[in-house]
């Protein structure tokens, strides 16, 4: 523990130091910082999906800096410092983890995260129950805590496999709108796109379900996608061809390949 606190202090020293020392560090504020903090949180989200620990820990590093930084700029205007930060995370973990500081008996993990949304709601009691989701989330994200959110106060499918008549559901909706605008003839697209949305919403929530995080889904999808890409373009290059001249089956034909050496 010595050796982590010593590490700890060394950190805060190193902050008090450039904060009067660096030009740059100087002139940072908590607005300048936080376009920042968002890319390192992004840096650390994509090192965890490539299981890459030494990236892992050098991501958590930065957003360290970043909680380190913020401590300093509150402690310099008199409203908080890194002492604060801490204790009102530990005092926070303590109240919602009663099962651990108390009395309450919890079964498993969905239990555990049913009694937080309960006692974050006791937290900020004039809050409503939603409100706790940032706005500036992407969608995908965003999506995904609402449904958790909604999860702890008991608007829940009963079984997880009912959803899938819901998604079966949304997808015919778009289908249906889908047809009634090619029957039209319209370029308004405002009926298809909220149906678009109904499906996606249903699918993040089938995934929830089945705990699938569909961010991280669809994240390793992106990556699998771009390497069969990536090797469909690599191979069209070697033969003195150009996608662009290629038919489509063609490049199927080597977008099979590609999945046999990039899986």
């Amino acid at each position: 523990m010595t050796e982590k606190l010593k590490a700890i202090e060394r950190l805060l020293n190193i902050m008090d130091e450039l904060r009067v020392g660096c030009p740059w560090d100087r002139k940072q504020t908590f607005e300048s910082l936080r376009k920042n903090t968002i890319e390192e949180t992004y840096e650390l989200a994509d090192a965890i999906i490539n299981k890459d620990y030494q990236e892992i820990k050098g991501e958590l590093g930065d957003l360290l800096l970043h909680v380190i930084f913020y401590s300093k700029l509150g402690d310099e205007i008199g409203e908080f410092n890194i002492a604060d930060v801490a204790n009102a995370i530990s005092d926070k973990l303590v109240f919602r983890h009663p099962h651990i500081y108390g009395d309450v008996k919890v079964q498993n993990a969905d239990e555990v995260a049913k009694n937080w949304e309960v006692l974050k709601l006791k937290e900020k009691k004039n809050k409503k129950v939603l409100e706790g989701v940032p706005k500036g989330l992407p969608a995908m994200t965003k999506a995904n805590r609402l449904q958790e959110k909604a999860r702890g106060v008991g608007f829940d499918w009963e079984f997880k496999e009912q959803v899938w008549a819901k998604v079966e559901e949304e997808l015919n909706e778009v289908k249906e709108e889908v047809k009634i605008l090619t029957e039209k003839k319209s370029d308004d697209k405002t009926a298809m796109e909220a149906e678009f949305g109904d499906l996606l919403f249903s699918v993040i929530n089938a995934a929830r379900l089945y705990g699938i995080d569909p961010e991280i889904a669809l994240e390793r999808t992106n990556k699998k996608f771009t390497k069969r890409f990536n090797y469909l373009e690599t191979q069209t290059i070697s033969k003195g061809k150009s996608l662009h001249d290629m038919s489509l089956d063609e490049m199927n034909e080597i977008w099979e390949e590609a999945k046999k050496f990039t899986k």
